[in-house]
This record gives structure tokens, sequence and C-alpha cells, in this order.
């Protein structure tokens, strides 16, 4: 335990974490306050993203994201601010640091992309069978 804890302490430090392409994560300036948290521990909580980020400002939100079968951390979350300055900060402050273990990076948060139609009928083949996409061939 002593020698992860000195590890952590040398990579804190070192500057392979602030190196150039750190500093190019931070080249871009925000015009939300909503953030992108990437490179989360799958033990990484809401309570714990809040813990770490609410001393940069009022947290409107901290939600990590989860996958719906297995209710388990996809290694990413979403954080927002009441203000862009206060997202700012904490992007500075917390860009390239460790959480419960694991180094995270901020990066302001992309608006979603609209998802294509789906279709909700599903057209008979030329056998007369119907394709169920999700489980297969079904008559």
């Amino acid at each position: 335990m002593a020698f992860l804890s000195g590890v952590q302490r040398l990579l804190r430090h070192s500057p392979l974490l602030h190196s150039h392409y750190a500093s190019f994560r931070l080249s871009s300036t925000l015009t939300s306050p909503k953030l992108f948290v990437s490179g989360l521990s799958r033990l990484t909580t809401d309570e714990k993203l809040k813990e770490a980020f609410s001393s940069f400002g009022q947290l409107v939100e901290a939600k990590v994201i989860t996958d719906r079968a297995s209710g388990r951390s996809k290694g990413f979350a979403f954080v927002t601010y009441t203000t862009v300055e206060e997202a700012e900060k904490a992007r500075e402050g917390m860009n390239a640091k460790f959480l419960d273990g694991w180094v995270i990076f901020v990066d302001p948060a992309k608006p979603r992309e609209p998802r294509p139609p789906s279709q909700s009928q599903s057209q008979p083949s030329e056998t007369g069978l119907t394709v169920n996409k999700t489980v297969g061939w079904c008559g």
C-alpha cells in the first residue's frame, strides 16, 4: 500500500501528466457550464464525484453514467455548475488528477447528437420471415 501511494505521489508531480497533451486539452474555452469527465474508476459514485468537484463552485448535477443492464459505471460522467466560470475553475483544477486511484480528464461537454429514427415496424423478407434485429430470426 505504501508503494502504491508513493507511485501516485510521483505521478502527480510527473511531467508526463502535465505534458503537451494535457495542456492541449485545456486550450479550448468553455461555452457551457457542463463538463465531461472521463477515465473514472468503475467504483466512482455520484457522491464521490460531487465531493471531488464541489470545492470549485455550486454544483447543479454530478452524474456518473451507468450501464442499464449491469448498473456498473461506464467510466465517464457529466458535472454541471451554475456558471461557466465555476466550470472553468473545476476543469483547470481537476484535469489530469487522481480520483479513486485513476487519472481523470475533464473536458467541455458536447451537445448530444441526434439519433437516427428507429424503424418501428420490421419489414418481412422474401421468405416471409420477419427480422428482429435484437434477437435474430423469428417467424
